[in-house]
């Protein structure tokens, strides 16, 4: 784990916070707000819509909808097409089953990081969305949409992961997860003359819609709508921020956790580029003929693209968004700072050990020398290498290349970026709260740290979801639960008053040029002022 030298500090308003009684002081919290009944004695509810009638399920106090479709089947001629409208459905139809996840790799039993992060059945018919709401009624609650992440080739809003169970019941709130296109399905780009390139793209903007036009039906309310997602996910919220269809906004806030703004977000002639290598990889000339085979043909392809794509010391991303002139004209992290996105109240964060997700135990890269990560430095910090790689080396005790390689690809990719963005936003007087999620797990001999992925579970409060999930072992019950009831309480507060202060939480206040806070999440939680700017300063000499 890092020792770097923002971790010698002395926390301001500092506490342990524990358990349930966080959530008292947020509106809609256990203290003193009733459950609105989803239906009479447990009879399933029922929304009338557009599209047709939708029968859910009772659950727990709340009613819930799964599988919705949101946009016609991308199957067919629709495969490598915008997402287009559903043609609905007669009688009464019933939302009681998730729906298929999009097409991706799957291998049984999953990883030793995260388990499985995308589960049978899969189907390129794909494009659903989930409702928890504590009642299908008038009440315009504030309305919370999940993007999930996976690297642009896993996932699922239908995980058990990312049940909206919590948010709803916890902070009285109607929340949404959604499925979109993955992978070759959902990132192709094939360069047609005024078309959409970012098929993800599409299918997301088309659920916000979605939710813009049926969410009062569910109870929530379209003009309070805050929109969050994890890494792959995070970038989505940043891409989607540009988006203001008939010049109406899709949502008010943004939650960006770990978002990866330090990708290269590739133009049309590169996309084109990796495109011809997956067709090659398939031995086909043209998207014609991609569309004759079937989709698990495709979604194998992956693993050669990985190889043929990667590159040593980088986090491998065989698909990627592609910078097409028509969906995505900027760089995701410029559409927070103009335009549409401008007046969007952000929380960001990021882990504190981003890359061990994917390197810790990645046995060639525990394996680096000091001369291969050194080469890897240069692509960063050219001439200043050596000096950096000493600054990595020196804030880990015996750390090995592997911990100075893993450092500064979390800080390439998550924490510099992330932070060049807050700072922006604080210089235009924009509103912006900051974190870094501290808390290390004790799993593979604490060889991770405070991975990429770790904050989920307390973002959401439901390590009953996890079991699946290697790299929550050993952490203690007392300390996790504590950490979680603030980091939940948190984010409920954020999406229902676009603040994330409450009760007895430590004063989390705005990312501002002359203080920098950002709250250290962890067994001690409380804000630090400019808690990375000694490795922001090392990445940017300039910055002060």
């Amino acid at each position: 784990m890092t020792d770097d030298p923002s971790r010698r500090r002395i926390l301001r308003n500092t506490g342990v916070l524990t358990g349930a009684a966080l959530l008292s002081g947020i509106p809609g919290g256990p203290a003193g707000t009733a459950e609105a009944a989803p239906s009479a004695a447990g009879t399933p509810p029922v929304v009338e819509l557009p599209a047709g009638r939708l029968r859910g399920s009772a659950e727990g106090g709340l009613a819930v909808f799964k599988g919705v479709p949101y946009a016609a089947p991308p199957v067919g001629a629709l495969r490598w097409r915008p997402a287009q409208p559903h043609p609905g459905w007669q009688g009464t139809r019933d939302a009681t089953a998730f729906g298929p996840s999009a097409p991706q790799l799957y291998r049984e039993g999953g990883d030793a990081v995260l388990g499985t992060h995308g589960s049978p059945p899969f189907s390129e018919d794909c494009l659903t969305l989930n409702v928890w709401t504590p009642g299908a009624d008038g009440a315009r609650r504030p309305v919370m949409v999940w993007i999930h992440g996976g690297g642009f080739i896993s996932g699922s809003g239908s995980l058990p992961n990312y049940s909206g169970e919590t948010f709803a019941r916890n902070g009285d709130l109607v929340v949404v997860t959604l499925n979109y296109r993955l992978g070759p399905l959902g990132y192709l780009y094939f360069g047609e003359d005024g078309a959409d390139g970012n098929f993800w793209f599409t299918d997301q903007l088309a659920a916000l819609r979605w939710v813009r036009d049926h969410i009062a039906a569910f109870g929530g309310d379209p003009d309070n709508v805050t929109l969050a997602g994890q890494s792959g996910g995070a970038l989505s919220v940043a891409a989607l921020a540009g988006a203001r269809p008939a010049g109406r906004p899709l949502f008010r806030r943004a939650i960006l956790q770990s978002p990866p703004l330090g990708l290269q977000i590739p133009g049309r002639a590169e996309s084109l580029r990796r495109s011809a290598t997956y067709l090659d990889i398939l031995g086909v000339r043209n998207v014609a003929e991609l569309r004759a085979l079937p989709w698990q043909q495709l979604i194998a392809a992956t693993i050669e693209m990985f190889r043929r794509t990667g590159q040593w010391g980088y986090w491998s991303t065989p698909f990627l968004p592609v910078l097409d002139e028509v969906t995505l004209t900027r760089s995701p992290a410029d559409l927070l700072l103009s335009g549409p996105g401008a007046d969007i109240d952000l929380l960001i964060g990021w882990t504190r050990e981003e890359a061990a997700f994917a390197f810790a135990l990645n046995e060639p890269y525990v394996a680096a020398t000091r001369e291969q990560v050194l080469a890897r430095a240069r692509d960063t910090f050219g001439a200043g290498a050596a000096e950096a790689y000493t600054a990595y080396e020196q804030a880990r005790p015996g750390a090995r290349p592997v911990d100075v390689l893993m450092d500064l690809i979390g800080d390439d990719l998550f924490r510099i970026p992330g932070l060049d963005l807050a700072e922006k936003r604080a210089a235009r007087g924009r509103p912006v709260w900051a974190y870094q999620f501290d808390l290390p797990t004790p799993a593979h001999n604490g060889q991770l740290g405070a991975a990429h992925c770790l904050e989920l579970p307390f973002v959401f409060n439901n390590f009953d979801k996890w079991s699946q999930a290697p790299f929550l072992a050993g952490l203690n019950p007392r300390i996790r639960d504590g950490l979680a009831g603030a980091v939940h309480a948190s984010w409920i507060s954020f999406i229902r008053n676009g603040d994330p202060n409450h009760g007895p939480m430590p004063n989390w206040a705005r990312y501002e040029r002359g203080s920098r806070t950002t709250m250290s999440l962890d067994a001690v939680t409380g804000s630090v002022d400019d808690l990375a700017g000694y490795w922001r300063r090392l990445h940017r000499p300039t910055a002060r």
